[in-house]
């Protein structure tokens, strides 16, 4: 998926702004992506080409589709028009549009780098399925990579667990952003009810299985006075059903871009997954400065320096004692939202993408990539 399918979270972010830097360092760059928006909305059943943030992006005529799985039979004739690549980049897995994408590109001998945002190990549904297709359908993906580039050190060890070769991964990471000046919307306390002296505990992501939200209904019972904000989409697992149902629970609607006025607002942003290859949306609360908790399932953790953030198991206990303490000790706070900034001073976009352009030196061995492309999801 492409912008604007920002319903599927952190990847479709992290992808547009790595391809936002590299046209604005003089790539040439190709999205080629399906049209579906989101799991409630019909993809379109037109192909189009539009300009997005410099670079060329053809949206593929989906008339099928399951969940973020588009079938778009005009892909073969879409790779056909463009150009030769000095180097692809694969975004995702077990997709008609990736699976395709990379088998054009080992046909024509095109090196290209695969990024599985997360999604090589199987998980939530149909595991036994998954695990069938990886070792058949979608097994030249990776083993026909030049390199498989991982989030983090956590994906990294999941995808040499799959049997990718540690010499091929290379760990990228994700860049923290640089927010946006506040907004004059006014407070976000007061347009949901929050009183002022309350705790407001933030999280936004996916309202799916496995993403811990059950420890942040614990904290909005076990913690005084404490609201809970849910921002993000129903992966219509039964959990947004939940939450709606518990008193001082906020569920609100996916944004179009970050909440950076609800970061901002926030006391704490708790990202409680049992598993993520990275954590965007963690990056983006500790940019502004809001005292973060992370789990240490999430690959983001590891690019906080001690003190910096709240790192703790994935377990009810834990997760609500954090949220407790940062609500509670103000020294503490003070502490994790001056941490979170120099993190995202450390880790730019702009450091990312050094990476990333050297990843695509060596993938293309040694041919320029002055004229790179990249093929998402």
């Amino acid at each position: 998926m492409w912008w604007p399918s920002h319903a599927f979270g952190g990847p479709v972010t992290a992808a547009r702004e790595l391809v936002r830097r590299l046209v604005a360092r003089g790539h040439a760059v190709d999205v080629v992506t399906s049209t579906i928006v989101g799991l409630a909305e019909r993809p379109a059943r037109r192909s189009g080409v539009e300009i997005v943030d410099g670079a060329t992006v053809h949206y593929l005529a989906t008339p099928l589709r399951y969940r973020w799985m588009g079938i778009t039979p005009t892909l073969p004739f879409a790779l056909a028009r463009l150009g030769r690549p000095d180097v692809a980049h694969v975004f995702g897995f077990r997709d008609p549009v990736t699976t395709g994408a990379a088998a054009w590109c080992r046909a024509r001998r095109i090196p290209y780098v695969f990024e599985p945002l997360g999604m090589f190990e199987p998980r939530v549904r149909k595991l036994r399925l998954k695990r069938v297709l990886d070792a058949t359908l979608y097994r030249g993906v990776a083993s026909g990579a030049a390199s498989v580039v991982a989030a983090s050190d956590r994906e990294a060890d999941d995808v040499v667990a799959a049997g990718v070769a540690r010499g091929k991964v290379r760990v990228r990471g994700n860049g923290f952003p640089e927010p946006p000046p506040a907004s004059d919307d006014g407070d976000p306390r007061a347009r949901l009810g929050i009183p002022a002296d309350a705790p407001f505990v933030l999280y936004v992501g996916r309202i799916a299985a496995g993403k811990g939200l059950e420890h942040l209904a614990a904290a909005a019972e076990d913690v005084r006075d404490a609201h809970v904000v849910v921002v993000g989409p129903d992966d219509r697992h039964g959990v947004a059903a939940i939450l709606d149902r518990l008193p001082r629970v906020h569920v609100l609607a996916p944004t179009e871009q970050p909440p950076f006025d609800l970061y901002r607002a926030a006391d704490v942003f708790v990202l409680p997954s049992d598993g993520e290859s990275f954590g965007l949306v963690a990056a983006e609360a500790a940019a502004v400065g809001t005292p973060v908790v992370v789990t240490d399932r999430c690959g983001v953790a590891a690019f906080f320096a001690d003190g910096e953030a709240l790192v703790v198991p994935a377990a009810r206990d834990a997760i609500v004692e954090a949220v407790r303490r940062v609500v509670s000790e103000p020294e503490l706070a003070a502490r994790l939202r001056a941490g979170g900034t120099a993190a995202a001073r450390r880790m730019s976009w702009d450091h990312v993408t050094d990476v990333q352009e050297a990843i695509y030196r060596e993938a293309a061995s040694r041919t320029a990539v002055t004229n790179a492309s990249t093929l998402g999801s």
